[in-house]
């Protein structure tokens, strides 16, 4: 079933009417730039997962917090839902629009404000590129360790929305465990504080609870991020593999050693021909499996650190082993996987990237079930993921001009998910629920589990007007996927919103 079919997903809304709405915001806002032409709305369509599309009522570009506080203030007294938007580039349509909706596009909040190197800090507006952040704390020798492969495009409050994380996750931690503190504006038009500069902020953790929220709790204005010093040396081992199992297993072996890796990347061999064919960053395309591993840190530690892993890799059967020569062979080794995405993107017109996470020690499993599903449907998938974390990004090869091909994925990537929540992984682990797993939202969690989020989702946002239709499933959506047993025609917590 095709998700954006379902109009459930977007409420009960009130009929909405664009003149009244433009008018409005125009008379209450007179310097905001409203967008409400169809050809000025087309490219705001969809966001990274470019498979769902809908134009929005309006778009907003606004540049002051004035203009935000209004524009929050008037879409609530209107009943007009708000979806924030930062660069586009997310991956589960978690800043798709509505058709009876304002998005609100922050793209012009791109200043870095502060870069304190003695405090290892930085002050950014949310349109700021992740990869802009760690240009301007170079001079310093500091850097903003979460990369995602995006990081030239992504802005950072994309960043603090999908809580996302990157290729040097496992050591570093993802967004959450980088932001120290964020300004935010509720649909009330105020402006709230959460988190701080020190070490610890009293009361409830609510930046965590903020984090990952996916722009449905309010609006992210500004970010403060933690900067770390850049390691003294990095260095890259690429393993190569004729089983994907085996480089699945060796993974555990790594940790099992002792040893964190900055970065511990696996790609299959569908995914390494890509990557190679693309960027010619030297891969064994004739290998069934690699494994990329960085490690970092001082000199000799980092030469000890490469042995041990030289030792657990032969050890796991690789069948070679290639350490970088210098800095710039190993930044052709991160380009291949760090391009995997776009290189993938010409092997076939579409491709539907799902993100599941799962134990380490289930690596070996799930692949195997990866490639089950592939035969099952006949579609090729792809593999790409942060090994060392056990998030994964396998990728659907599809063609949407093809009648029910794009079902069939969505189906496929669906399996795919609930396999990761059967061995005790997760739906997502950086790319967030939005509209993409809204179903998978029902094999993971109870509905005890799903009515905490509701309430929370109310305690900040009681008319649901924050990014309606996603993240959180309804129960009646839950009931009709069939994770959710319905007694007696009624289904849990009838104080619930049904739709």
């Amino acid at each position: 079933m095709n998700i954006l079919h379902d109009e459930r997903l977007d409420g009960e809304l009130p009929d909405i009417d664009k003149a009244d709405v433009l008018a409005d915001l125009q008379q209450a806002a007179p310097g905001l730039t409203l967008l409400h032409r169809e050809e000025d709305l087309r490219p705001f369509e969809c966001d990274g997962l470019s498979a769902y599309r809908v134009l929005p009522m309006l778009v907003a570009l606004p540049e002051t917090l004035e203009q935000v506080e209004t524009l929050m203030k008037r879409c609530r007294a209107l009943g007009v839902p708000v979806v924030t938007r930062g660069a586009g580039t997310g991956l589960s349509g978690g800043a798709l629009p509505l058709e009876k909706g304002v998005l609100l596009v922050m793209s012009r909040f791109n200043r870095i404000l502060d870069v304190d190197p003695d405090a290892r800090i930085a002050r950014l507006q949310p349109g700021v590129r992740n990869l802009a952040i760690s240009e301007a704390a170079a001079p310093y020798g500091l850097y903003y360790a979460p990369d995602p492969s995006s990081q030239i495009a992504c802005s950072i409050g994309g960043n603090v929305a999908e809580n996302a994380g990157g290729v040097h996750c496992l050591k570093y931690g993802l967004t959450v465990h980088n932001v120290m503190k964020v300004e935010v504006i509720t649909i009330e038009g105020e402006r709230m504080t959460l988190g701080s500069e020190a070490l610890d902020a009293p009361g409830l953790d609510l930046l965590a609870l903020f984090t990952g929220s996916e722009g449905m709790l309010g609006v992210v204005t500004e970010i403060t991020v933690k900067l770390l010093p850049k390691p003294e040396t990095a260095k890259v081992l690429m393993a190569s593999f004729d089983d994907v199992e085996k480089a699945g297993r060796a993974v555990g072996d790594i940790i099992a050693a002792g040893i964190i890796p900055g970065g511990l990347e696996m790609m299959d061999k569908l995914a390494i021909r890509a990557a190679e064919d693309f960027v010619k960053a030297g891969y064994p395309v004739e290998a069934e499996a690699i494994l990329l591993c960085e490690l970092d840190g001082v000199e000799a530690d980092v030469d000890d650190d490469c042995a041990t892993v030289r030792s657990v890799l032969e050890k796991a059967g690789a069948t070679g082993i290639q350490q970088a020569r210098d800095d710039a062979e190993r930044a052709t080794f991160w380009a291949g996987r760090k391009n995997a995405f776009p290189a993938v993107g010409r092997m076939s017109p579409d491709y539907y990237c799902m993100d599941g996470t799962i134990p380490r020690r289930e690596l070996p499993r799930v692949l195997k079930g990866i490639a089950d599903f592939s035969e099952e449907y006949g579609l090729r998938v792809a593999n790409v993921f942060h090994a060392g974390d056990g998030n994964m990004h396998p990728l659907i090869l599809f063609d949407a001009n093809r009648p029910g091909e794009l079902e069939q994925a969505e189906e496929l990537g669906g399996k795919i998910l609930e396999l990761c929540v059967e061995v005790g992984g997760s739906i997502t682990g950086e790319h967030g629920v939005g509209r993409e797993k809204i179903n998978q939202m029902c094999a993971q969690f109870n509905p005890g589990e799903l009515a905490t989020f509701h309430a929370v989702k109310a305690a900040f946002d009681p008319d649901r007007l924050l990014n309606p239709g996603k993240n959180i499933p309804t129960l009646a959506r839950c009931a009709e996927f069939g994770a959710m047993h319905v007694h007696n025609n009624e289904l849990p917590h009838p104080e619930l919103p049904r739709f």
